[in-house]
């Protein structure tokens, strides 16, 4: 059985039936965990991470392989500003359409290119792209890697949504615990440029704080 992942921008039925993928965080506390998908890449990485630094955020970012190997510094930046990073796969494969060995190579690519900076984190998180895994492929990587997938999407890089739905979404479905992905990507950037300064400054005044996972 493939993992099915309906666009839905929270998902609450999957988190029964895949327990051992990390959805939302379990907790009393007013925490949201950020992540950023797609980069690192020009303009749209440094301006997410302007935003953070805004308001002393820390959050996650998976990366794709090629995208480290053709922007090392940015990378590097997401780091030395207290971020932590993800692989998410090197030519960010859709992995129902892929077979597992090509599967697993390209994450096995993209671990490469972000090992050459000597990350020394246990577990190793990893976000499919499209949310889009077959469990044989979780199977062979489960041992290495923490899967993380989404308590709320916030549709940034639909481009049917406009920024003002994107973002109403965003502030409804968020909760205590919510890991909560964005797009550091050109395609994304309209929604994300409106969605995520609104979202960091109200969820800031109401007494949240932004985690790393």
């Amino acid at each position: 059985m493939n993992f099915l992942l309906p666009y839905f921008y929270r998902t609450d039925l999957p988190k029964f039936f895949f327990s051992k993928y990390w959805w939302r965080k379990s907790t009393n506390e007013k925490v949201i965990y950020l992540t950023f998908d797609d980069g690192p890449v020009p303009i749209y990485t440094d301006w997410v991470l302007g935003q953070l630094r805004q308001y002393e955020a820390k959050a996650t970012f998976f990366c794709v392989g090629e995208n480290i190997q053709n922007y090392p510094a940015i990378f590097i930046k997401i780091m030395e500003e207290g971020h932590s990073v993800g692989n998410h796969t090197h030519n960010h494969l859709d992995g129902w359409r892929t077979p597992n060995t090509v599967y697993r190579e390209n994450i096995r690519l993209c671990q490469q290119e972000m090992d050459k900076f000597e990350l020394d984190r246990k577990p190793i998180l990893f976000r499919p792209p499209y949310g889009k895994i077959k469990n044989s492929q979780f199977s062979t990587i489960e041992k290495e890697y923490q899967v993380v997938m989404w308590d709320v999407v916030t549709g940034d890089f639909d481009t049917r949504i406009s920024p003002e739905v994107c973002w109403e979404n965003a502030r409804k479905l968020t909760r205590n615990g919510s890991i909560v992905v964005f797009h550091d990507s050109e395609k994304a950037s309209p929604s994300l440029y409106y969605t995520l300064p609104r979202f960091l400054e109200y969820f800031a005044k109401q007494g949240f704080r932004f985690e790393k996972l």
